[in-house]
């Protein structure tokens, strides 16, 4: 089960009670105080794991406590030290506090260690209140207690490339065939209904992570279908690839400006990302009704045919173009992951991209 959001109220733990006892030995005339103090309390702290991909094992818990402090012993025993709380959480997770809803924590790097809550003070015992006015002190300090958090964790995912497009326009096909995920692949709209991550190989020696979202509708940054719910998705990926299904009864243009209006209306930020765009399902009409939309796609965006795509290897076949400036969009192509048409030239124009 894929779980991105999650509340929960966290607790440190409370310092151990100091002890109040006395010396008692044979041949140990008054001993005098010997309480010792208590320990202190557990600490709460968050761990990034790589090796976790979801928040789904905190479902159904509510409360997570770190150990108490024990209490002081006689002799000058200090009481152990309660048991720390480690939370570990997957990179990209946010920590935010519930009630102001202002970011606490944000948790990127895999291994990052941060503590979050510290555990309190244990009492002091009997032996520290000894004074030549009060030689028998019978009183010893309770601990004090821990600290408490009402936050909510967040985990916005971490990429490369995020998949942006309309419901079934090939986004699970395409990163099934570039990827290493296995996300389902049907003939109905809403398909994927949980981020996917799928690392890409390059060659050898390099790879990127690309992301694919759930389809978005018009009207996603208000709340309709599972927009919204995911697009903080992207937020964090390097660089988008738009994908505009050749062969859907809406205009091309159109699409574009359609989803790209939904970003700017989630985020300005995002929708300024470094962008590419890939016409997909091009194996569904001619050569020729690729290239005508391909056209009208290009004249929209103010790109020049072919530009730069050959070095990449793309298909003389269709138009295409690649921006060697940085200013977006990066590069227009048209792909077919059924056929494999320009799916080899993607992944290099994409690592270009992310290169510069």
């Amino acid at each position: 089960m894929f779980v991105d959001s999650i509340e929960l109220k966290l607790s440190s733990g409370k310092g151990g009670q100091g002890c109040s006892s006395f010396r008692r030995e044979k041949f140990v005339n008054k001993g005098g105080p010997d309480g010792g103090d208590g320990g202190r309390g557990g600490d709460v702290w968050f761990i990034v794991d790589k090796n976790t991909d979801t928040l789904s094992h905190f479902k159904g818990k509510t409360i997570l406590k770190a150990q108490n402090g024990r209490p002081g012993m006689p002799r000058k025993c200090t009481g152990k030290t309660g048991e720390a709380l480690h939370i570990k959480v997957p990179p990209g997770t946010q920590v935010i506090d519930k009630l102001t809803g202002e970011v606490l924590l944000d948790l990127t790097e895999d291994g990052q260690k941060v503590r979050f809550l510290k555990g309190g003070i244990g009492g002091l015992g009997n032996v520290h209140f000894k004074s030549s006015t009060n030689q028998r002190p019978t009183y010893s300090q309770p601990g004090k207690p821990g600290e408490e958090k009402e936050v909510r964790l967040e985990l916005k995912l971490i990429a490369d490339v995020g998949l942006v497009g309309f419901p079934n326009v090939g986004k699970s096909t395409l990163i099934s065939k570039i990827s290493n995920a296995h996300p389902e692949v049907a003939n109905y709209e809403f398909t994927t209904i949980t981020p996917k991550l799928g690392v890409v190989s390059i060659d050898e020696y390099r790879a990127f992570v690309m992301a694919d979202i759930p389809g978005i509708i018009e009207g996603a940054s208000d709340g309709k279908g599972l927009g919204i719910e995911f697009l903080k998705h992207i937020e964090r990926t390097k660089t988008l690839l738009y994908m505009i299904d050749a062969a859907n009864y809406r205009d091309v243009v159109e699409q574009f400006e359609a989803l790209h209006n939904e970003l700017q209306n989630y985020s300005q930020a995002l929708a300024e990302r470094p962008f590419a765009v890939a016409l997909t399902r091009i194996d569904a009409i001619t050569p020729e009704e690729a290239n005508e939309k391909m056209g009208a796609l290009m004249d929209t965006l103010g790109c020049s045919a072919n530009d730069g795509l050959a070095k990449f290897g793309a298909d003389e076949a269709y138009l295409g173009s690649y921006n060697e400036s940085e200013t977006n969009p990066r590069f227009v192509m048209p792909i077919s992951s059924v056929t494999g048409t320009n799916i080899k030239p993607l992944i290099f124009a994409l690592a270009d991209v992310m290169n510069k």
